[in-house]
């Protein structure tokens, strides 16, 4: 978010989670026109915990997505307390899983909240700043309610920025009871004034997401011979860009990439191409070590991404470098392979084809569903196969059959990624972070 808030024109009051001496790198994406001050970062009593999880498994079970479903079946591990309080929003969220009982739930949730030194701790830092506007970078940080509450007792507008395609439809509820939204598109308007009724439509703006902006920067872009000598890559041959997910989500990573090899070796996949791995974020890389070493043609590339500590734990965030990075391999990759990232929204922006992982590798047990097939399953996801922006690989002849037609033909299903673009992203690639501060601006009134 460090370049709309560079297009204010007036000096931001940053709430931040951040140890201080961290600030120097974070501060770089915003400039200096920004106070930063730490939130207060106070550990959760029983009872909000209770509340708030309660209030999250009263959403998920009126609003009954796949990807709900499945979090809410979902076993729960951890310490006696943290099971304790997890089975037990659990069998409230059932009994309050109606739009009646979800607003007791958080008028009591707010209620209690108020009565806690964060909401008067952040009252008085809001009545000594008097920001025109409290603004959050994400729609679902729990440590936000108090801060909005408090903004709402002064009138400071308060908005939010739906921070990613899937968070509406297979996360939790909304942090608080934002004034206005800002979303991506179509899809998110749509999935928005869904699952939360008591929003209206005249709450909600389209800004795109600055995080795609960088994909307009040709001047960021590398020659491919630039490019894949930094990788030790041919540049007269294709190239696969396996995208990985994280450990959760995605466990066979390293066995897709090791079949995706295999295939390549054995010459089932034409063209010779070569393979350049980028594991998640969220994923240290570790567990892809014995798959590099099996394959030392198998290129890695790492995302630059710099792990910071806060007072309840660490976050990662992306670098510019990491932002450059990722610029040139979405450009200059023939093929992204990946099992239902959002990474296809990012190839797809480059116009780069995709092949959707969707085979197990292991043998799925009696009365389980494919993990592969339940994750094209999921709201969000569903449009990118229904459009054809997307290969579905189930098996590995069809991975390498999907792989080689695109590396035949590219312009393949072209239209199809070109609408999901459409669908997902409201204002053209490289003009969000623009719109963003325009509407921010519009909102805080400081347009004439």
């Amino acid at each position: 978010m460090g370049a709309p808030l560079r297009l204010l024109p007036e000096p931001a009051l940053v709430l931040h989670p951040f140890r201080n001496d961290q600030i120097e790198h974070i501060g770089r994406s915003v400039g200096t026109k920004a106070i930063w001050h730490e939130t207060l970062g106070k550990a959760d009593d029983a009872v909000t915990l209770l509340l708030r999880q309660s209030l999250g498994s009263a959403h998920k079970n009126w609003a009954n997505t796949k990807a709900m479903r499945y979090n809410l079946a979902r076993r729960v591990t951890g310490p006696w307390r943290g099971r304790g309080v997890a089975l037990a929003s659990r069998r409230i969220g059932q009994l309050f899983a109606s739009r009646s009982g979800i607003r007791s739930l958080e008028h009591i949730y707010h209620y209690w909240t108020r009565r806690g030194k964060e909401y008067f701790y952040y009252l008085e830092l809001l009545k000594r700043h008097r920001p025109r506007m409290l603004f959050c970078t994400t729609q679902g940080a729990p440590e936000v309610l108090a801060a909005v509450l408090a903004a709402k007792s002064l009138e400071i507008p308060t908005v939010a920025f739906i921070v990613s395609w899937d968070n509406l439809t297979s996360k939790s509820r909304i942090a608080a009871p934002f004034d206005h939204y800002l979303v991506w598109g179509d899809q998110m308007r749509n999935d928005l004034l869904k699952f939360y009724p008591e929003v209206r439509p005249s709450q909600i703006s389209t800004a795109g997401s600055p995080q795609f902006d960088w994909y307009a920067d040709r001047g960021s872009l590398q020659s491919r011979q630039d490019f894949c000598r930094q990788l030790g890559l041919d540049p007269s041959r294709p190239l696969v860009c396996y995208s990985g997910g994280d450990l959760d989500t995605c466990p066979e990573d390293p066995q897709h990439v090791r079949i995706l090899m295999e295939l390549i070796r054995a010459g089932r996949v034409e063209g010779s191409p070569q393979v350049i791995l980028r594991p998640s974020p969220a994923d240290d890389g570790s567990r892809y070590k014995e798959v590099l070493a099996s394959y030392p043609e198998l290129a890695y590339s790492p995302p630059r991404w710099q792990k910071l500590t806060f007072r309840r734990g660490t976050r990662s965030v992306p670098q510019i470098e990491d932002m450059h990075l990722l610029a040139n391999l979405t450009y200059h990759s023939d093929v992204n392979v990946n099992l239902a990232s959002t990474m296809t929204l990012d190839f797809s922006i480059n116009d780069t084809t995709v092949v959707n992982i969707g085979f197990d590798v292991r043998a799925t047990p009696s009365g389980e569903r494919s993990l592969c097939d339940h994750y094209y399953a999921w709201d969000h996801y569903r449009p990118v196969i229904a459009l054809g922006a997307a290969r579905l690989a189930r098996s590995p002849e069809e991975l390498a059959q999907s792989i080689s037609n695109y590396l035949r033909d590219p312009s393949l299903d072209r239209e199809g990624r070109r609408r999901l673009v459409q669908m997902q992203l409201g204002i053209p690639v490289g003009q969000s972070s623009s719109r963003l501060a325009e509407r921010l601006k519009d909102l805080a009134g400081l347009t004439s």
